[in-house]
């Protein structure tokens, strides 16, 4: 079984290829959702980020009209798994008026800097399913709508279970995310970076333990 398993998460990371995984931030999702390596759905440059902690807030409303007219400077409104989204990066307990509050996730740990990117992606990872390797220039924080999130650093395994779950890791640490569980893993991360860095980075300084990989298997062992 553990053999096997740890075949699956290879072809899976094969067959995304390099190419692919480092344009993620720059390919631009399509209409069709299907499982596969993220997407950017939605950039927002930003030449400052509120005063005090930044967070990511995620709301989601009955159209694209109504989510536009409660966007702000730092919001972004996308259409995905058969919603529409506000994301806005604000200051903690912020609320637009309207709509249902999803996600509250952060603080995020942002590095001062002259221009900000906010980065939003979408992707569905079946289980199993993982990317290379990879750093990034800035916070990256996960949503995720369905399904359970493994994320293993050098410093260890993070999990989310179920709906709703989230993740946040700091600039600079090499990682692999996983979809963990027995069902498909819909969801949206955001990378919030200095503008003038690239902001993912193919890396192979740091080779995974399989901490995700046996937690994989543990799950679908029950």
């Amino acid at each position: 079984m553990r053999s096997a398993l740890v075949g699956l998460v290879s072809l899976a990371a094969a067959s995304w290829s390099a190419p692919a995984w480092s344009q993620a931030t720059t390919r631009q999702c399509g209409t069709v959702e299907e499982p596969g390596p993220a997407c950017l759905i939605a950039r927002r440059e930003l030449p400052s980020l509120p005063a005090g902690q930044t967070f990511w807030f995620i709301d989601r409303f009955p159209s694209k009209a109504a989510a536009e007219k409660r966007a702000i400077a730092t919001s972004v409104v996308v259409e995905a798994f058969g919603s529409t989204w506000l994301f806005t990066l604000q200051r903690a307990k912020w609320r637009p008026r309207g709509g249902k509050h999803v996600a509250e996730i952060g603080p995020l740990a942002v590095a001062p800097a002259s221009t900000y990117s906010a980065e939003y992606l979408r992707s569905i990872f079946a289980p199993g399913a993982t990317a290379p390797l990879h750093v990034h220039s800035g916070p990256e924080a996960f949503y995720a709508v369905s399904g359970d999130t493994c994320l293993e650093t050098p410093d260890g395994v993070r999990i989310g279970r179920g709906r709703g779950n989230s993740l946040t890791i700091e600039a600079g640490p090499p990682m692999l995310l996983m979809a963990i569980g027995t069902a498909p893993r819909q969801g949206f991360a955001l990378i919030l970076h200095d503008s003038g860095q690239p902001a993912t980075t193919l890396t192979h300084s740091w080779h995974p333990q399989g901490l995700c990989a046996r937690q994989l298997s543990a799950d679908q062992a029950r």
